[in-house]
Formats: structure tokens, C-alpha cells, sequence
């Protein structure tokens, strides 16, 4: 099936988009309510609103306006997880799986705009089919004239100005349709949701996370990172060196010693990224990793959703880290609060609940032995012990920004590591990064 669609470019077009959206929905929910009621039933607002037809149209629409759906999907399914309905959080992941490729001729007048008339003199071949695609852009395979193999991410048009009606447009159809639970405060989440895709859209950015990578793990043998193509990069479109590897999905099958390394070597190199560098990666999703089984080496892909942190944030949890292999609550509480976890008139019952979350997300830290991700009950434990929280709405309260996304990145880590099957001593691993980076007395 041809999933080619040309991208709504205007701020009017991508409006209209979800007015056309808002106004299927609401038809469908009468057409539907009518049935209901002719049958004697009783009405329900949120079964009619995620009917699958209302799920296919969501899904349709919000797939062609791609970014800022796909972003605010992520925040909110990071900050509030099984809260939201089971259709909505399906349709959040379908939309961060699926997506519309630029037809040619407007990836065509992409190209040209960025790179001139003759852009294609640069080049001996350009895949117009994308082998890649992401929240904001796609992207082809290419090769020079003297034969270097290149990725190039082409970014959707429109994209970048129109993130903030986007955004508010979104966010104000999910709220008058009643999908989202009324005690989650959006404000936060969609100012950084702004704020993520305005980054995520300014490619020489990325490219300069992508090179601040690269100094950052020159000494590290383990991974490798593309090289940017500088002249060929603009705002909105990312060159890269093309790099040979095999999707992670595929490593499963890989002995149990690589399955193993491939994993610590991602756990380990979180430790430096939070704790050394200051800077995460904080989409650590299959797709931003291949792997060469031939040199063991991890290709690291895709710098959009890097986040910068302050000392304090790091700090913090340089502290939560220690306190919860000392099994000290009190350390950990004192880190939680110095991330931003807590304030004046936070209730103590709530303090101790989340102080037992990030006792359980340290479980593995706290054994000296290989720890059975696959076999570990301890995403399920988790997650219910944010359910419990979040649904006392008295008490809910919302994590800080950066928290969100450092745990978004370890959460993912784990899910890598059990997906692998793999069984990793995080607390040597930890060790040796302390020894490395000289922190042990920091």
C-alpha cells in the first residue's frame, strides 16, 4: 500500500486538518449515541469517542500531521502511562511506528530548496524512497559521486513552523474529547513538548549533539557514531555517514554472551551520559540503535531528542544512585528532592510512595550478580505502583521535566535488556564507571 501524502505545509491547512478531525469524531459519536440509544443502551462518552472508527480517523489525520502528535504522545505516555485508556496509548504508539512519506514531489522541492537547482550534480544516486522515517522527518539513502555512502534525513515541510499551533490544536482536541483523565496537568507537557520538537527541527543542532557524542566517546571502542556531512547539512535536512549494522530486534538470536555485552555496554554508557557528560540521548528506542556483531560495536543513531542537564539535576542523581545501594531512604528522598521531585506541600504519604519507586528502579544497582532482565517482574512493579499513585488524584503530582526523560531513557535500557534476554551486573558495571570517571568521591 502507497502510504505516500503530500505534508499540510500553511498553519491554515494543518488547522483545518484538525477541524476535520474534530468534526468526524463528534459525527461519529452522534451517529453512534443514536444506535445506542435505539437499542436501549446505555450511553458511555469515552466508549463512543474511542470507537474504532474515531481510532482509525485519529490515526489517519494525526499520522499526516506527524510531529506534534507524535511528540506530546511521547510526554504524555512517559508521565502517565496505564492511566490513559488502552485505545489512546495504542494509538500514540501506532502513530510513533507509522506515518506518511513525503510523495516525491514535494520531497523533490524539499531538496531543491535546500540544496539548489542542481543538488543532484552532488550525487550518483538518491533513493527517493525513505528506509527510515521519524516524528518530524525521513530518511534516504544516497551516494556521492566519488561513491562515500550517506544517510540523509530530509525533514518534513512545515514542520518547524507550525509546532506551536500544532501542539495547542492537539492538545485541545484530546481535552475536549474527554481521552485524557482531568487530573493530569497538561500545562508543563506541552510547553516541553514545544520546546522538544523546536529542537528536534533544528538539524545543525543534532549535528552538533551527534559531534559532541564523538568527543565525548572517542575513548570508547564499543560504539561508533556517523560522521556528519557538513556541507550537505542544513536546518532541515541532516547528512550523515551511511554505517552497515542489524537492527536490535534481530540481535535476540545473537549468543548470550553478545546479548549480554550489548546491553551493559548501553547500561554503561547511560552512566556516563547522566553522570559524566551531562548530556542524554533520551530516545533510546530500537530504531536509534544497530548493532555489528562482527566487532561488537553499538552505532549510535539519531541526536534529535538529546537533553543537556544541569550539575544540580546530575548531581541529584549521583546522590539517588548512592542512597539506594546504601538502601538509605532518607539519601534518596534528599536526592529526589534536589532533582525537583518535591515542594513544600507535598503529602509525606505520596513522599514515601515515590521514594518505593526509585527504590525498585535501583533493584538491579543493589545486586552484586547478573540481573535476569526478561525474568525480572520489575517493570510490572513499577508501573503499578505509578497506577496506584497517579489514581489518587488528591495527591498527584507531576514530575519534574528532566526526570521524565532520564527515566524514559533507563525505562527503555531495561526494556533493550529484557527484549535481549540479557543478564547484566549493573552493580560492577556502575563500579567501573565510578573508577573510570572518578566520581567515587564526588
Amino acid at each position: 500500500m502507497d502510504k505516500s501524502k503530500s505534508v499540510p505545509t500553511s498553519r491554515f491547512s494543518r488547522l483545518s486538518k484538525f477541524g476535520l478531525l474534530a468534526s468526524k469524531v463528534a459525527g461519529n459519536v452522534l451517529i453512534d449515541s443514536a444506535k445506542s440509544v435505539a437499542k436501549g443502551e446505555k450511553l458511555d462518552k469515552q466508549s463512543l469517542i474511542l470507537s474504532p472508527k474515531n481510532i482509525e480517523n485519529l490515526a489517519e489525520q494525526l499520522a499526516q500531521l506527524r510531529g506534534a502528535a507524535m511528540k506530546l504522545g511521547q510526554l504524555l505516555s512517559m508521565d502517565s502511562g496505564e492511566v490513559l485508556p488502552p485505545e489512546l496509548s495504542k494509538l500514540l504508539a501506532r502513530l510513533r511506528s507509522e506515518g506518511h512519506a513525503m510523495p516525491h514531489k514535494q520531497l523533490v522541492g524539499v531538496l531543491k530548496s535546500h540544496w539548489g537547482g542542481n543538488w543532484l550534480d552532488k550525487f550518483s544516486h538518491i533513493e527517493l524512497k525513505p528506509f527510515a522515517a521519524a516524528s518530524i522527518g525521513q530518511v534516504h539513502k544516497a551516494t556521492l559521486e566519488n561513491g562515500e555512502k550517506l544517510a540523509v534525513k530530509i525533514q518534513y515541510p512545515g514542520i518547524a513552523k507550525s509546532i506551536e499551533s500544532d501542539v495547542d490544536n492537539l492538545a485541545s482536541l484530546l481535552k475536549m474529547s474527554g481521552l485524557l483523565p482531568k487530573h493530569i496537568d497538561m500545562a508543563p507537557l506541552i510547553s516541553e513538548a514545544k520546546q522538544q520538537l523546536l529542537d528536534e527541527s533544528d538539524y545543525l543542532l543534532e549535528a552538533r549533539h551527534l559531534q559532541c557524542y564523538q568527543e565525548n566517546l572517542n575513548n570508547f571502542d564499543q560504539f561508533k557514531i556517523p560522521r556528519v556531512i557538513n556541507d550537505l547539512t542544513t536546518e532541515h535536512i541532516l547528512s550523515m555517514e551511511f554505517v552497515e549494522g542489524i537492527d536490535l530486534e534481530a540481535c535476540v538470536s545473537l549468543p548470550q554472551t553478545q546479548r549480554d555485552a550489548l546491553a551493559s555496554d548501553l547500561i554503561y554508557l547511560f552512566f556516563f551520559e547522566l553522570l559524566k557528560f551531562n548530556t542524554v540521548q533520551t530516545d533510546p528506542n530500537f530504531g536509534n540503535y544497530l548493532y555489528q556483531p562482527d566487532t561488537g560495536k553499538i552505532v549510535l543513531l539519531d541526536f534529535g531528542a538529546t537533553r543537556e542537564l544541569a550539575q544540580s539535576v546530575c548531581n541529584g542523581y549521583f546522590a539517588l544512585f548512592s542512597g539506594a545501594m546504601s538502601e538509605n531512604r532518607n539519601l534518596v528522598a534528599s536526592a529526589a528532592e534536589q532533582i525537583g521531585y518535591f515542594n513544600s506541600e507535598i503529602d509525606l504519604e505520596y513522599k514515601h510512595k515515590v521514594v518505593d519507586i526509585f527504590m525498585l528502579a535501583c533493584e538491579p544497582l543493589r545486586q552484586d550478580k547478573p540481573y535476569n532482565f526478561a525474568a525480572s517482574p520489575l517493570a510490572k512493579q513499577i508501573r503499578d505502583k505509578g497506577l496506584e499513585m497517579s489514581t489518587d488524584k488528591s495527591k498527584w503530582h507531576s514530575p519534574p521535566i528532566d526526570a521524565l526523560f532520564i527515566h524514559r531513557k533507563l525505562a527503555g535500557l531495561y526494556l533493550i535488556a529484557a527484549k535481549l534476554n540479557a543478564k547484566v551486573n549493573v552493580q560492577q558495571l556502575y563500579k567501573s564507571f565510578l573508577k573510570q570517571a572518578k566520581l567515587a568521591q564526588k
